[in-house]
């Protein structure tokens, strides 16, 4: 067996340089101007993608125990709306709480990653405890969350917000706390009986039982996890808007799920790693930011993420050895 030339985070960060070298040139040959070389632009990319990034990471996990989240996009949303309505100002504008105002901000963001948390929770049980397939109950709970981020006020945005919840978006704080999350996952996963449990789940669940590990509590709590890091994006998501809608989010979970699956996690479970993700999420980051710079449709850029998990995945069935063909 040959031995691999560069380590995996290696070769998605060429991948990474490709793209944006690809959109370098083009700027050029296109627009008479420089894509990479933009003291501003590389923070713009980053912001833009921080509140997926931090739904990928919570994604990458449950996708390495052999699951798939789709629901997390309309949980951050619900969990966006509930927590909007605890970061009223005087005068805010909640059908909800209206009596309440001007809480410290550590009240809605517990709130907000505790709806995330309960979500995920839902999630995991169904799936850990009646043998459902893990998409089932997750794209039950993407329309559920999303039916209820609309009726909790009505289908009416939630404005009005603190200045201490609005701190939250504001500059690169996104940033920072996406950089925090991807630091303590990476520990958490390389370091940690969680992470050695998760990798065991998803590499072979039976295996992981008959040595003691409870697969079913693990994967509960896994979906929590992912669940609660939702919430944290719904939040942040919510303070960089000030304000709440029940449109946020939307297909969020789709961005998440293609940043851990071109990040090297694969879908038939046991592999991933949050640095992968973190280069994955930098490059539909890139991508996104490159067909703006270059006027191109929002649809083409769609087709191009598209195009890329296609290829992903087929090179993830290579790398595990399942061949192409007709039975």
């Amino acid at each position: 067996m040959s031995k691999r030339l560069l380590p995996a985070d290696a070769s998605i960060f060429l991948i990474l340089i490709g793209v944006a070298l690809t959109f370098e040139l083009l700027g050029w040959l296109v627009m008479g101007q420089s894509f990479i070389f933009n003291t501003r632009r590389l923070p713009i990319i980053v912001l833009q993608v921080a509140v997926i990034g931090i739904i990928a990471i919570g994604v990458t996990q449950v996708i390495i125990t052999g699951g798939i989240d789709l629901s997390s996009g309309s949980v951050a949303a619900l969990s966006g709306m509930v927590a909007a309505s605890f970061a009223q100002a005087a005068g805010g504008s909640s059908m909800y709480f209206a009596g309440l105002a001007d809480l410290p901000t550590i009240v809605p963001l517990v709130v907000g990653i505790a709806v995330g948390c309960a979500a995920g929770w839902v999630n995991g049980a169904i799936t850990a405890y009646t043998g459902v397939p893990p998409f089932i109950p997750t794209l039950g709970m993407m329309v559920s969350a999303r039916g209820l981020a609309v009726l909790y006020n009505n289908g009416n945005p939630v404005i009005g917000l603190t200045d201490g919840f609005t701190a939250l978006g504001a500059g690169a704080t996104p940033i920072v706390i996406f950089a925090v999350v991807a630091l303590l996952f990476h520990i958490v996963l390389t370091r940690t009986l969680y992470g050695r449990r998760t990798y065991a789940v998803g590499s072979n669940a039976e295996a992981a039982r008959t040595s003691g590990i409870n697969v079913k509590a693990h994967k509960v709590l896994v979906y929590t996890i992912a669940g609660g890091l939702a919430g944290l994006a719904g939040v942040v998501m919510t303070a960089r808007a000030t304000m709440a809608q029940p449109g946020m989010g939307l297909m969020y979970e789709l961005d998440a799920i293609s940043a851990a699956v071109i990040g090297g996690t694969s879908l038939f479970g046991g592999r991933g790693r949050v640095s992968g993700t973190v280069i994955g999420v930098l490059i539909l980051g890139v991508i996104t930011s490159g067909f703006t710079f270059l006027r191109i449709d929002f649809y083409y850029q769609e087709v191009a993420k598209g195009l890329i998990i296609l290829a992903a995945v087929i090179a993830d069935r290579y790398r595990q050895g399942v061949k192409f063909g007709m039975r």
